[in-house]
């Protein structure tokens, strides 16, 4: 009788722990929700009719009481367990399903069809337990899920989401890497397709069941991440206009996200394709704050670039979910980004248009000394050169007495015959004296230069030029000086008061300058001289009027960086994708400038723009208008831009350059300059020079 007995129980236990085994696969991977009965199969092992203990009979009847309510309590926490993991996946199921049909709000969600157990068991053994492994790794490693649960049962719930998600991960190593890579990044960019918390609340809390009472809140997966920015940015097109702008800027951090992903999986070829579209786009960008700045043809690059964005998103469709999430990473950072730099630009216009101490200082040294000299020392030497054709004559006009002296400097030290070189040079009745007692108390030898004072060229009236009298009037005074009028997008540059100056536009009235010579070579103040600029003279320009240096190398030196392409006249008139051309170092035939009257061209430009709708900025602008077609190029080696703003110019092409040019805010005279190209310029600087000495200025 005590075999068969034994028999029996040992039946009962393994009958238990059998019918634990199904339960839990069934409850985890079937589709409809799973009852569960009461703890009735643990009371059935330990009550029986005939009062015997099936499972424990060497136990005492306090121990068995005990182990018998443990039991229970054990089974009912892991029924409540199977419940709440059911309960999950209902509703990813539904998330799911709303998903696919493109998160139509318009259109109600489907009640999931329920299975009975028997079909849950054999498809979970399936199709169905791979598929739902897919969704599961999808909606946890991909999608933010925000819950809010109620007591220790929303606990038990997360904790078991969170074993899932480590299971799937473990079986999947690139989707761990992703998950750890992007993890704490909320998608941002499609809301507008997103579900209210609130509906989707009351939308799940109808189509599950519950064994405890729950709410559950969950945002949907969105798998069409891409459409929704586009359907976002048409939608901002009808009312914003900068909508073309922020379109650019989305395609600009989808390619920069497809563009790691190229990088790390070595595709070569869809990287180098994607660059130059990025540089294209970029391009066509430039500075714009609205629609309005960006050129004509820029729809037809952000179609190109939309198609390999969605070639690219085609190859590597498994990526979206990290793309979603990098692209709302990036666009966060870009935005943080631009607000600091406009702040550094705001900053560094301030530092630019400062002056050093020492700089402050040598002016009023000089001019000093210059009325305190006996008056029959004050001319300089070799007066007869300075109308002689046949020499080499420079134009410089500044105001900046240290700059013109490196400029000057630079030039007689690489030159081959100083004799033959004449510096002609233009500054304001502030600085006249301070510029002519450097050049007295600093001979040049063989060499002659003049100064001139501004003042005193009195052809150069209102009357007669369209700038001055533009930069005389109210209106600009206004707009420079009054900057709590102007727009909060607009770069301060743009304001800055040195383009009052009437000393920058004196370029266009050479003619006038040096009514007997022919040929004059241009330098700007913030240029250093490396090599001899003799051969320059003899450059053929063929019939053209200015020899310069094309930057188009430069994506940022084009027509449309710097005229305004959506003014019918600019865009009549020009190409927004020619060649621009450098200020600084200009190779000017004069006797072809009288015959095609090349200042009347400049006047009838300046009217136009009386209002600044054509250009906003300096007079670079206004040399390409005027010297349009009139434009010979010169060798890149012949002059170097960049030394005043770009920290990367090449070593080798700043030693080959003849002239380095200093354009930017950072000029080698500014504590702010780059002190890596420093050494250029201060090495045409005497600092054992006695006014230099005693305003303490140092390398």
């Amino acid at each position: 009788m005590a075999a068969p007995a034994r028999g029996r129980r040992c039946r009962g236990a393994v009958l238990l722990l059998l019918l634990a085994s199904v339960l839990a696969p069934l409850a985890l991977y079937g589709r409809s929700p799973v009852s569960l009965p009461d703890s009735t199969v643990a009371r059935v092992a330990f009550d029986r009719e005939d009062g015997s203990n099936l499972v424990w009979p060497h136990m005492a009847a306090s121990e068995v009481s005990l182990a018998k309510d443990l039991t229970i309590e054990r089974l009912g926490e892991h029924k409540n367990r199977v419940l709440s993991a059911a309960d999950d996946w209902q509703a990813v199921e539904i998330a799911k399903t709303h998903s696919s049909e493109k998160i139509d709000t318009s259109v109600p969600w489907k009640e999931p069809v329920s299975r009975d157990a028997d079909e849950a068991i054999a498809e979970g053994k399936g199709s169905t337990q791979s598929r739902q492994e897919g969704l599961i790794k999808e909606v946890v490693s991909t999608d933010s899920m925000e819950a809010e649960e109620q007591g220790g049962q929303g606990i038990k719930e997360k904790e078991l989401l969170d074993a899932s998600d480590s299971e799937v991960e473990h079986k999947d190593g690139s989707g761990a890497a992703a998950g750890s890579n992007i993890d704490g990044m909320t998608t941002t960019g499609n809301q507008s397709s997103s579900l209210e918390k609130g509906n989707a609340a009351d939308i799940l809390s109808g189509q599950t069941t519950h064994a405890t009472p729950k709410e559950s809140y969950i945002r949907p997966v969105n798998v069409s991440a891409d459409l929704a920015t586009s359907k976002s940015s048409a939608d901002h097109s009808a009312t914003s206009p900068d909508a073309t702008i922020h379109i650019i800027k989305d395609q600009l951090t989808r390619a920069k996200t497809y563009l790691g992903f190229l990088a790390s999986r070595g595709n070569h070829g869809s990287a180098k394709e994607l660059r130059a579209r990025m540089k294209d786009i970029q391009r066509a960008l430039g500075d714009a704050t609205n629609d309005g700045m960006l050129p004509q043809n820029v729809h037809s690059r952000i179609k190109a670039m939309e198609q390999t964005l969605t070639k690219l998103k085609e190859t590597h469709d498994s990526c979206s979910g990290a793309v979603s999430r990098l692209r709302t990473a990036i666009h966060s950072t870009e935005e943080r980004l631009q607000s600091h730099k406009k702040d550094a630009n705001y900053l560094a216009q301030i530092a630019a248009k400062s002056l050093p101490k020492g700089l402050h200082c040598l002016p009023l040294r000089l001019t000093n000394e210059y009325y305190s000299t006996d008056s029959n020392n004050k001319d300089f030497p070799d007066m007869e050169k300075l109308e002689d054709p046949k020499l080499h004559h420079y134009a410089i006009f500044s105001d900046n007495v240290l700059a013109a002296a490196v400029v000057v400097n630079s030039t007689l030290v690489h030159a081959k015959r100083p004799a033959n070189h004449v510096f002609h040079i233009v500054t304001d009745r502030l600085n006249y004296a301070a510029m002519k007692m450097w050049f007295l108390a600093n001979p040049l030898g063989k060499a002659a230069v003049q100064v001139q004072n501004i003042e005193e060229f009195t052809w150069l009236n209102s009357s007669y030029s369209p700038v001055l009298k533009q930069l005389e009037s109210s209106s600009m005074i206004d707009y420079y000086f009054r900057s709590g009028r102007s727009r909060t997008d607009e770069n301060p540059k743009f304001r800055n008061p040195k383009y009052l100056s009437i000393l920058n536009h004196l370029r266009f009235y050479l003619p006038e300058i040096f009514p007997k010579l022919n040929k004059v070579l241009f330098l700007d103040d913030d240029t250093v001289v490396q090599q001899d600029l003799s051969a320059l003279w003899s450059i053929d320009l063929k019939g053209k009027v200015n020899g310069a240096v094309e930057t188009c190398g430069e994506t940022f030196h084009r027509f449309d960086k710097y005229l305004n392409f959506s003014n019918p006249l600019i865009a009549r008139n020009f190409r927004p994708q020619a060649c621009s051309w450098a200020y600084g170092m200009n190779m000017f035939d004069l006797s072809e400038w009288r015959k095609q009257n090349i200042t009347e061209i400049y006047h009838t430009w300046q009217n136009l723009n009386e209002d600044r709708l054509l250009w906003k900025l300096g007079t670079l602008p206004a040399g390409l208008v005027t010297f349009w077609n009139r434009t010979f190029p010169l060798d890149r080696s012949w002059h170097l831009l960049g030394l005043g703003y770009n920290p990367n110019v090449n070593e080798k092409d700043i030693r080959r350059a003849s002239v380095i040019h200093y354009n930017g805010n950072l000029k080698p005279w500014l504590e702010i300059g780059l002190s890596k190209y420093r050494k250029y310029w201060s090495r045409h600087v005497n600092y054992d020079q006695v006014f230099i000495r005693e305003c303490n200025i140092n390398p």
